[in-house]
């Protein structure tokens, strides 16, 4: 499996594979034609991203610091993954891609350990167990 993660805009790394944004909202006032080019993502990928909700419980509370605050979310997004349909097949569908080709997630955070980013490649590699061997 060849899965890593990425934050938005940073210049791409060898190996990374097709960039995948996995973020709710993409880059302001950038053309979607510069997506690529400006090393944000190759493909816009929405559907595995934090809610609305959840992004506004997010900006309420200081996730970085508090223990509590960032388990609320990291249980939180790993349950929306799970019981939204879209998401839990979009999962999947990472997962098998993984398998078959160097992909990399990424997000605006700079910071993965309080990212969803890092929650979503748990997510995936646990998902790919789950396939059947090919």
């Amino acid at each position: 499996m060849s899965l890593l993660t990425y934050q938005a805009g940073s210049p791409r790394k060898p190996g990374e594979g097709l960039r995948i944004g996995t973020v709710r909202f993409p880059p302001r006032g950038v053309r979607k034609e510069d997506y690529a080019r400006l090393d944000f993502f190759d493909v816009w990928f929405p559907v595995v991203a934090p809610s609305r909700p959840l992004l506004a419980w997010v900006k309420k509370h200081d996730i970085a610091n508090d223990a509590a605050s960032k388990r609320t979310f990291q249980e939180r997004y790993a349950r929306e993954l799970e019981s939204d349909p879209a998401a839990r097949q979009s999962v999947l569908l990472l997962a098998a891609l993984a398998q078959q080709a160097a992909i990399s997630i990424g997000c605006f955070c700079e910071d993965e350990n309080n990212c969803h980013r890092s929650i979503l490649k748990t997510v995936i590699q646990e998902a790919a167990k789950a396939l059947p061997e090919r």
